[in-house]
């Protein structure tokens, strides 16, 4: 993908044929400054310097991606024409404002995890904002976690609605085998799971298993010998408030969805 195209579009469709209000400043040369007005993980600052360059504005990055930024402080020095830097202003704010929210919700969970088990990945969705998926998955990145299958053609993920349509777990696992070495499958029971294991499906995920579940389906797994064959993701309605009980679940992977597709944005402004 080209970041910077992408960057350049985000611009256009802010600016359409023109941003009439700055017009009015002429050729003024401004100095501004990026502040947080909240707490958080800064992701994105990058690709903020980047559109303001994209225009010949400079801007210096003062806070790097994934250090801490406190209320007040400074992420990003800019300075050129204003009508330059002010047609940049809401694009930039609003990337910057989404990836950071994205990557603080991000090690908050990747925190209580690490807590527990060093050996548990929190791992992105492909639950993001259609455009924004590369900018949501970095973030999430950035905040601790891991990108898992950007695009479809990453990797085969068998689900549920692949299954229906096949007709047969077994069959369609048979054809993901013959197709791949490393694939997942979706399961909703423990059965499921058991079959899915004894297949030999390389990585199982337990879809809406409460933890309670998950132990019960791995001691399953660990009496026919198939525990150390399979990497296990928890995945559905996981929770800031229950996240540590999947991590002491015994999972290897857990996935979480809201961290991008519910994303409370850290609070950014431009000041001149």
């Amino acid at each position: 993908m080209n970041v910077k195209r992408q960057l350049a579009g985000f611009l256009r469709e802010d600016m359409a044929s023109g941003d009439i209000t700055s017009s009015l400043l002429g050729s003024k040369k401004i100095r501004a400054k990026i502040v947080a007005r909240q707490d958080g993980i800064v992701a994105g600052v990058g690709f903020a310097r980047d559109i303001f360059a994209a225009k010949g504005c400079r801007a210096r990055i003062i806070k790097k991606d994934g250090t801490r930024v406190r209320r007040g402080q400074i992420v990003l020095e800019v300075s050129g024409q204003a009508r330059t830097v002010l047609s940049c202003e809401r694009t930039a704010l609003n990337l910057l404002s989404r990836m950071s929210g994205i990557a603080t919700a991000t090690n908050a969970l990747v925190k209580k995890i690490k807590s527990i088990s060093s050996k548990v990945d929190l791992y992105s969705t492909r639950k993001t904002a259609p455009g924004l998926r590369y900018f949501d998955k970095e973030a999430v990145f950035i905040g601790g976690g891991k990108k898992h299958r950007v695009t479809l053609s990453d990797m085969i993920m068998i689900k549920d609605n692949h299954i229906a349509a096949e007709g047969s777990l077994v069959s369609i696992v048979k054809k993901a085998k013959k197709r791949s070495k490393v694939f997942e499958v979706e399961v909703e029971t423990r059965q499921e799971a058991i079959v899915a294991a004894s297949m030999g499906a390389p990585i199982i995920m337990l879809d809406n298993f409460a933890p309670s579940e998950i132990r019960k389906t791995i001691l399953s797994l660990k009496k026919l010998g198939l525990r150390d064959r399979v990497v296990l993701e928890a995945s559905g309605g996981i929770t800031a408030k229950n996240i540590s009980e999947f991590a002491r679940s015994g999972v290897d992977m857990i996935s979480a969805g809201h961290i991008t597709n519910s994303v409370k944005a850290i609070d950014f402004s431009l000041e001149v």
